[in-house]
């Protein structure tokens, strides 16, 4: 069981995740999908056979801790748009789909399995964004030593639209049912992708002036041979 929040209030949200969903290569534009294939291809990641694909992690994956551990110094993060469903419906929250890139060159889905997943405790209701979802901007900031750099920027519309990405995945409607959690997609990386000491992650809502945040940590664990 995990606690969330509803942004704005002291409503507590506790949700039990139960099937963790990672939306790779989930680009609205073919363009889009090409340009993040290539920047993995540059440290040796395998195109993918289709687009998107849906790969399955283990739900204790997520987590809203605000330091995560991961072996060796070859993983990075990337911000993601978060779904999750629940008995009061589907809501969304900013994670970060960390990722091992050194075990990414031989399989992504492994890659997905061996780090965790942070994910920022608001979260907003999708029926309050899904009719403004083209406004929503995302962005990363990357630490490295003491300098915190942008490391991702852009609109949502870089991205399939909720209707569209959960249409794909199988589902008549834009919602999730409960217990499942969906990351949704990512954007390019400004100047390559590459491992940092901490990770910020930002949506913002123009429309509504509201944002949602969320700041971690990456400890490295040695690699011992």
């Amino acid at each position: 069981m995990t606690t969330f929040y509803l942004a704005g209030t002291n409503n507590a949200l506790e949700i039990d995740v139960e099937e963790l969903i990672i939306a790779g290569w989930a680009g609205r534009e073919q363009a889009g999908i090409d340009e993040h294939i290539e920047e993995l291809k540059a440290i040796g990641v395998t195109p993918p056979s289709s687009t998107p694909l849906f790969y399955r992690v283990s739900a204790d994956q997520l987590t809203t801790a605000e330091t995560v551990q991961v072996l060796g110094g070859e993983s990075s993060g990337e911000v993601e748009v978060v779904l999750i469903g629940t008995e009061q419906g589907t809501f969304v929250g900013i994670g970060s789909d960390h990722t091992d890139r050194e075990a990414e060159a031989w399989s992504v889905a492994h890659s997905k399995q061996v780090c965790a997943k942070p994910v920022g405790q608001q979260l907003w209701t999708l029926e309050s964004v899904i009719d403004h979802w083209d406004e929503l901007k995302i962005s990363s900031y990357a630490t490295f030593g003491d300098k915190e750099e942008l490391y991702q920027q852009g609109g949502v519309t870089g991205l399939l639209h909720p209707k569209d990405l959960l249409q794909r995945f199988g589902l008549d409607e834009p919602k999730l049912a409960p217990g499942q959690a969906m990351l949704c997609g990512t954007l390019p990386v400004i100047g390559g992708v590459r491992p940092s000491e901490a990770f910020r992650m930002v949506l913002e809502d123009p429309v509504t002036g509201r944002k949602l945040e969320h700041f971690y940590h990456i400890k490295t664990l040695s690699v011992v041979k």
